[in-house]
């Protein structure tokens, strides 16, 4: 099980928008779950620099222990500075996530992650739904890639872009088949077969001039990506991006959010 694997400038770049497209009601659903928890524990998978407890330990409200598991040190670091207050307490874990067990969720009330489904295989959520529901752990999953852009104006390359870089998130990475956009999918499907009760909302970014620096920043990459899946398409990158960034385009990014409750 991997981490963000992002750079903490992209993280932070991004945050506004993350904050801004999660679906409040499935967050509080959760407050409603956990309220009643003594002490409320959250462990947060692949937590990058920590936006989902910065987002959702407001929103719960009350004392918290967050629990910040990623792979990578530096991440870590900003989250165990950024994510704690006065009624919330925070420790880390380095490391990876793959041998994750309900054993380890014990007197866990939540688990989390945030952006991270479409970067596991489908066993690694099958694992990971199996050890939510074998601890009894309700699970909130926010910003899955859904593997749907609408642009505004659109133009009629956009879908086969769109195509290259959805078979680029479902590339296999080190031997790893990654599910990209059909990781809710998969997790809806996990979970559901052990029994717990699943709800998915749509969770997207809604972009515009007022993200100027994200939007640019997104589009690079996702060209970029799509350019790495199928090459051919490389002749024709420059010029999409310049007539892209020079529209000032409003770009809706779909994404899911998912919570799942074991019965």
């Amino acid at each position: 099980m991997t981490s963000s694997g992002f750079a903490p400038e992209w993280l932070a770049l991004r945050e506004g928008a993350d904050a801004g497209a999660r679906a409040v009601e499935l967050a509080d659903r959760v407050r409603d779950l956990v309220l009643n928890r003594d002490p409320v524990v959250i462990r947060d998978l692949g937590c990058g620099t920590g936006s989902m407890g910065r987002w959702l330990s407001g929103r719960l409200g009350g004392p918290q222990h967050w629990v910040l598991h990623d792979r990578d040190p530096r991440l870590l670091d900003v989250a165990a500075a950024t994510v704690g207050g006065p009624d919330v307490t925070v420790e880390t874990r380095e490391g990876d996530l793959a041998a994750l067990s309900a054993a380890d969720l014990a007197g866990t009330s939540l688990v989390t992650a945030s952006a991270l489904l479409d970067l596991l295989t489908r066993d690694e959520v099958n694992g990971l739904a199996a050890a939510c529901v074998g601890a009894g752990v309700p699970a909130l999953f926010t910003l899955s890639v859904a593997g749907r852009v609408e642009f505004d104006p659109a133009e009629p390359l956009d879908t086969r872009w769109q195509q290259a870089f959805n078979a680029h998130q479902r590339r296999v990475e080190h031997g790893r088949p990654l599910l990209g956009p059909d990781a809710a999918a998969a997790a809806e499907e996990a979970f559901t077969a052990l029994g717990a009760r699943v709800e998915t909302l749509p969770s997207p970014w809604r972009l515009g001039p007022g993200q100027a620096a994200l939007t640019a920043e997104w589009l690079r990459g996702w060209v970029g990506a799509a350019v790495e899946q199928e090459p051919g398409l490389a002749g024709e990158a420059a010029a999409y991006l310049e007539r892209r960034l020079s529209d000032g385009p409003h770009v809706v990014v779909h994404h899911t959010d998912l919570l799942a409750v074991p019965s």
